[in-house]
């Protein structure tokens, strides 16, 4: 879809006053539509090609990037930015996912922008890509080495679009490259499938995992890539807001939730038990380590371009997660009913594990 006027061609090319076409990936999605909103509004901007494998606005025919022909739809575009994922509510276990979607998607978005010889490619990362360890300084900023743990595919796949990312800057040195490290992205009523599963997998932990917590608004994050599409930024830039959550302070906002302090390897357990039986909001067992470890990140270099975050971590983290029942209680009530849950937790994450187990050498037999 084109949004806006038709770029003129007989202009001359001037990047400072007109930006060109710009294609957006992932267009249907809630950051998609923020920015194509934000860019379409823009008269520098000639037109905005939204693609997305479901419907965009203005009715234009959806594209599957795995399947469909990317490059004739890339026409023109000076700009490629590139925001699709596959990675939603099923976290770790769709089949695309398995079969590294994200990977092929990013590949075959890079050979595109190679052949319709755009000047700028921007590629939504995420932060989960320095992983989540013990030895990871506070904040984390973007010349520290890429460790994602190896347990969140979604980690693991944008360290690895970073790679192939890097690799095609190298075979293209005039073209500019930005990647975006983003941290919890999150919007009002909107909380989306890596905070959701952050918040479920912090419902139930052990006495020493507390770690700091960002959360970024949509918002921001928009204005961070247009931003980067704006002046063209070449490199590689943290996504957050001023500083984070101090364990103390996330736990406070997250009264709302009675939290469950069990030894670790009951943890580890019951998120097993939950995630394979699918109960509630069960975490997958890779997201676990984030919700343990430090994986905040400095907005520094970002900040000396221009860019300037405007919802602050509480704020963002406050509007995508309503209160829940509990917010009403006073903290000793709240901690009566997590200390009365923890016996119980800890019983049924034994008892779940070996009635797998049974249900397992059942299945062998």
């Amino acid at each position: 879809m084109r949004v806006g006027q038709e770029p003129d061609r007989g202009e001359p090319d001037n990047p400072g006053r007109q930006r060109g076409v710009i294609v957006v990936t992932g267009a249907a999605g809630a950051l998609g539509r923020r920015l194509c909103a934000r860019l379409a509004s823009d008269p520098s901007v000639d037109a905005v090609i939204a693609l997305d494998r479901d419907a965009v606005p203005a009715g234009d025919r959806p594209i599957d990037l795995l399947t469909d022909d990317v490059k004739e739809r890339f026409d023109g575009a000076r700009t490629v930015i590139h925001l699709a994922s596959a990675f939603g509510p099923a976290v770790d276990d769709d089949p695309e996912i398995v079969a590294a979607a994200d990977v092929e998607m990013a590949r075959r978005v890079l050979d595109a922008a190679a052949t319709t010889g755009a000047e700028h490619v921007v590629m939504l990362s995420s932060a989960t890509v320095y992983g989540a360890w013990a030895t990871n300084p506070v904040p984390l900023t973007e010349d520290a080495p890429l460790r994602p743990d190896p347990g969140l595919a979604f980690a693991v796949q944008k360290a690895e679009i970073e790679r192939l990312t890097v690799e095609w800057r190298d075979q293209h040195p005039g073209v500019a490259v930005t990647v975006l490290r983003p941290a919890t992205p999150v919007a009002e009523g909107h909380i989306g499938w890596l905070g959701r599963a952050l918040r479920a997998a912090g419902e139930v932990r052990s006495p020493d995992d507390d770690p700091p917590a960002q959360f970024l608004h949509l918002d921001d994050l928009t204005s961070a890539i247009e931003l980067a599409s704006e002046q063209r930024l070449d490199g590689v830039f943290n996504v957050a807001p001023d500083g984070w959550l101090t364990p103390t302070e996330f736990r406070e906002l997250a009264g709302g939730t009675a939290k469950v302090r069990v030894p670790r390897w009951v943890v580890d357990r019951l998120t097993d038990v939950r995630w394979r039986l699918r109960l509630g909001a069960a975490p997958p067992p890779g997201v676990l380590a984030y919700a343990r470890g430090a994986w905040v990140v400095a907005n520094d270099r970002l900040k000396a371009a221009g860019w300037e975050p405007v919802v602050g971590n509480d704020e963002a983290y406050v509007g995508a997660v309503p209160a829940g029942p509990l917010a009403t209680l006073s903290p000793r009530r709240r901690q009566e009913l997590a200390l009365g849950a923890s016996g119980a937790l800890a019983a049924g994450a034994v008892a779940g594990s070996v009635a797998l187990v049974r249900r397992a050498r059942r299945r062998s037999r």
